[in-house]
């Protein structure tokens, strides 16, 4: 079958022969330049190479020969392309396209145009299509300026149900969300469409032509503010709630239904880690005796300069083997950061720094499960005038997030001391150790303690405190990098007169020339400077060789090193300290060669790692705590600083694997035009610390929370809601279950416990009955995700009372797995006895947990608790293990309760 073609002339045929001189004359007159991309020529079908693009010949040869577009297809589909676009006004190549490709199935064939139909409708369209066949799309840049954004899509199998997605934020003055016609004119402003906003208004055109820019900057303007204040948050230090009176003994622990919050409580004695030199000096001696003074049983190891991860194992495991068939450590108090002097072998480290990242390392080796606490003097500014004086203690606030996230188990805290802390200081410290599991970042001051919250730190209608126009010369650390470059544009927007861009390369890092370039064009002098910041000498010539009449102005230390993702137990100390150096050392130095300076900005690149934590990421956060403190004490000291803790930033600061990964937890990475708009109102209001990130607290914070609570966020309302617990009979409802239980067989048991299981999955992933899932489906291809993980462990926990681990739907891949471990933690010897025992255990830690003090003392409970220990610990050793066992085995909860009521007095 054939048509004939509607075009003016037979291109492509021997009908154009008579032509082809003049077609060479004038083809002869074109300046060529070869393409940018690689490209298939239709001539012959294939690749073709540049050189013979830029000839007249080539395009000769163009108009008379055939067009061979099925090869060209093919080659294209050889070369991995797999997504084939058609740029025109209609649909004329891409139905022959897909004619070529119809034998291949993984392919996508997309016209952007279409004669006589809507053409964003038709482009929209394209698109769509392209990436639901999986091509990438740049999605933001599609949608800027629309106000989209991503929802979350339902996990389960599609049931042609309603699905509502969560509304964007609550309304504000601004808003007209509620009116459609205030709708339909912004969308017109937004748009820029003159027509549609003239027909909403009923006006003419031309009397919008000059107004609909300024509006639709406005309109711009302000959802930008609206972007950033959601995305500033601060660190406070509140006073902390009144405590609960401590007993002598050890920290007490939780309930089996709350949530874990570290190890149980242990009745050994405390280890106290010090550094050799200092038991009789400084506040190390008065913490020694003060916990001694609360009941604690305290034994000091020294720790001399220079030990490393191997001999502190040693040690350690002497200390292990001492205590012999005694009970295990209660808890590890490092006091070893007290040490600042430098460590000459991992500068910029502090002897006590490196002591302390080898005692971490050291007690997994020997397998030390007691919870660490740390110990600083003056570390961290609890106040905008109160100066860290302890600057080398710093990094240690840095690393301890990371811990918690990697050691949920053994993690204590990290607590601070004023620099020369009292009596009083010191018994608050005490007592804060003592005290039952719950606050794990502290500050003990003369007003009390202190206790480390995130909140935010919105500016509304604040207005700046400075116009932000920096003159003279601005220099920039990591200057050419990703970040780097977006801070130089900045700059030079904002009038800049001299940049003098640092990075190791200089002129030769990629992107350099063109980065100096497009700087240069906009009318902004371009230095750039090849310098290792760590080196004092290369740069004080740096800036020494600042011009006179363009006076440095500004600095923006951007630069840095990224530390592979690994537990500490895998980074040795020579790593650990080269992430904290690339990244501290040149901080330290440009604060103090520009000490005499009269700087309008010192700006500090942190990380959001040093606020909440990152798993792997210790020696980056401890690296941005120290740039933290720095920044507290140039403004304790009246100098200019501003140091801002970033969450990540699209095209920079992470990897991509690592950006969908915090995209998936909740933290989804900042486009960078709105992080340098974050950054200019930080500069204009003169913040000191600033914390930006773009959090989804739906999603962050029950991850984030998983293993153990996490009272840094205890101060943002929307999370206290998110993670509030359930109803409060949870314990109460625990119980009645396991007293249902209890009277079924083993195989009633099964069932029942799955059932149970098969409810909350159901529930959470919104089925209409559970008899539509699949116990024997894994979790991954039900649709589970982080968060719905968390969500199943809780239902769980508050079902049953058990102990779940934070890793229960990846331990356990199934629902029938999941029924089947539970099975195993309630009934561990099979016949059932033990669950009404632990339901009274549990009753009777509610009721001694309900004592007061005087009541405490009164009844010897301490002592006679360690009597009932005592017993069940000689019921488990010699001849008499198996009869002990046996014992409790066939013990009726009537029988603990008289056991009780006989040894402590209480029932």
């Amino acid at each position: 079958k054939t048509s004939a073609l509607r075009v003016s002339h037979a291109f492509h045929s021997p009908l154009m022969d008579p032509m082809l001189d003049d077609f060479d004359a004038v083809a002869r007159t074109i300046a060529y330049q070869e393409p940018r991309l690689p490209l298939v020529s239709t001539v012959t079908g294939r690749l073709v190479e540049a050189a013979d693009l830029t000839t007249p010949a080539y395009w000769v040869r163009q108009v008379r020969e055939p067009v061979r577009f099925r090869d060209s297809v093919r080659t294209l589909y050889g070369q991995g392309a797999r997504a084939f676009v058609e740029i025109g006004p209609d649909a004329a190549l891409a139905p022959m396209a897909a004619a070529c490709l119809e034998e291949t199935a993984d392919t996508v064939v997309a016209p952007t145009q279409r004669r006589a139909r809507d053409e964003e409708r038709t482009l929209v369209a394209a698109v769509g299509l392209a990436f639901a066949r999986g091509t990438a799309v740049d999605w933001p840049a599609f949608f800027a300026g629309r106000g989209a954004r991503r929802v979350a899509l339902p996990t389960y199998a599609f049931q042609r149900r309603a699905y509502w997605t969560d509304s964007v934020r609550p309304a504000t003055a601004g808003d007209a969300l509620a009116d459609p016609a205030g709708t339909a004119f912004w969308d017109a402003v937004d748009q820029q469409q003159v027509s549609r906003l003239a027909d909403t208004l009923a006006v003419e055109e031309t009397a919008l032509g000059a107004v609909l820019p300024a509006m639709a900057r406005w309109r711009r303007q302000h959802q930008e503010r609206t972007t950033l204040d959601s995305w500033r948050y601060r660190i406070a230090w509140q006073p902390s709630a009144p405590a609960a009176p401590a007993a002598p003994a050890a920290p007490v622990a939780h309930t089996a239904a709350s949530a874990p919050a570290g190890p149980p409580a242990r009745t050994g004695p405390w280890l106290a880690v010090i550094p050799e030199g200092l038991a009789d000096t400084g506040p190390v001696p008065a913490v020694l005796a003060a916990l001694t003074a609360r009941g604690a049983v305290v034994e000091v190891l020294e720790v001399a300069p220079g030990q490393d991860r191997a001999r502190l194992t040693t040690l350690l495991a002497a200390h292990r083997d001492r205590l012999g068939a005694a009970p295990d450590t209660a808890g590890v108090l490092s006091l070893l950061a007290l040490d600042e002097d430098p460590d000459p072998a991992l500068p910029p480290l502090s002897r006590g720094m490196t002591a302390t990242v080898a005692l971490v390392q050291a007690l997994g080796d020997a397998e030390i499960a007691a919870r660490l606490w740390c110990v600083t003097s003056g570390a961290v500014s609890t106040g905008e005038t109160s100066e860290p004086v302890a600057l080398a203690q710093a990094p240690l606030w840095g690393l301890a997030g990371g811990l918690a996230l990697d050691h949920p188990d053994t993690w204590g805290g990290i607590a601070d001391l004023p620099a020369e802390p009292d009596a009083t200081a010191v018994d608050r410290l005490c007592a804060v150790l003592t005290a039952p599991p719950g606050e794990d970042a502290v500050a003990v001051r003369p007003s009390g303690v202190l206790v480390r919250r995130l909140v935010r730190a919105p500016l509304g209608d604040r207005a700046p405190r400075r116009v932000w126009e920096p003159r003279g010369t601005a220099l920039v650390t990591g200057g050419t990098g990703g970040l780097g470059a977006h801070v130089a544009r900045m700059l030079a927007a904002d009038g800049a007169d001299h940049l003098l861009l640092l990075s190791r390369s200089g002129a030769a890092a990629p992107g350099a020339a063109a980065l100096a370039a497009e700087l240069e064009a906009a009318g902004t002098r371009v230095t750039l400077a090849a310098c290792d910041i760590t080196d004092r000498s290369a740069l004080r010539a740096v800036l020494d060789g600042v011009p006179a009449d363009l006076p440095l102005t500004t600095v923006v230390h951007a630069a840095g090193a990224m530390q592979r993702i690994a537990p500490l137990a895998e980074l040795g100390a020579e790593e650990f300290a080269g992430v904290v150096h690339a990244k501290a050392a040149g901080a330290e130095l440009l604060d103090e060669l520009t000490a005499d300076l009269p700087l309008e900005a010192f700006v500090l690149f942190s990380s959001g790692a040093a606020v909440w934590g990152s798993a792997g990421q210790g020696a980056y956060a401890a690296a941005n705590a120290h740039l933290d403190a720095l920044a507290h004490r140039r403004r304790a000291r009246g100098r200019t600083a501003t140091s801002i803790a970033w969450s990540s930033w699209q095209g920079g600061m992470v990897d991509a694997e690592l950006s969908a990964v915090m995209d998936r937890i909740g933290a989804p990475a900042m486009r960078p035009a709105l992080a340098i708009g974050a950054l200019r109102q930080a500069l204009e209001h003169e913040d000191g610390h600033l914390v930006v990130a773009d959090f989804d607290w739906a999603r962050f914070a029950p991850t984030y929370t998983l293993a153990r609570p996490r009272p840094l966020l205890d101060a943002l309302p929307e999370v206290r809601d998110l993670l509030a617990a359930g109803p409060d009979d949870e314990a109460s409802a625990g119980a009645e279950l396991l007293a249902r239980l209890a009277e079924l067989s083993t195989a009633e048991r099964d069932r029942a416990l799955l059932d149970l299981v098969r409810n909350r999955v159901a529930g959470l992933l919104g089925y209409d009955s559970p008899a539509e899932l699949d116990p024997q489906r894994a979790f991954e291809e039900l649709g589970f995700d982080s968060v719905s993980a968390v969500e199943l462990r809780k239902v769980l926990t508050v079902a049953t009372g058990a102990p779940l681990p934070a890793t229960l739907v990846f331990d356990h891949a199934t629902p029938a797995a999941v029924a089947a471990h539970l099975h195993t933690v309630l009934y561990a010897d099979g016949d059932g006895a033990k669950a009404p025992l632990l339901v009274e255990l549990d009753r009777f830690e509610e009721l001694v947990t309900s004592l007061g003090v005087e009541e405490v003392r009164g009844s010897h409970l301490t002592s006679r608790l360690q009597t009932l220990l005592d017993k069940l610990t000689a019921l488990q050793s010699g001849g008499a293990q198996d009869e002990g066992r046996d014992a409790l085995d066939i013990a009726s909860a009537d029988d603990v309760l008289a056991f009780i009521d006989n040894e402590l007095g209480l029932a």
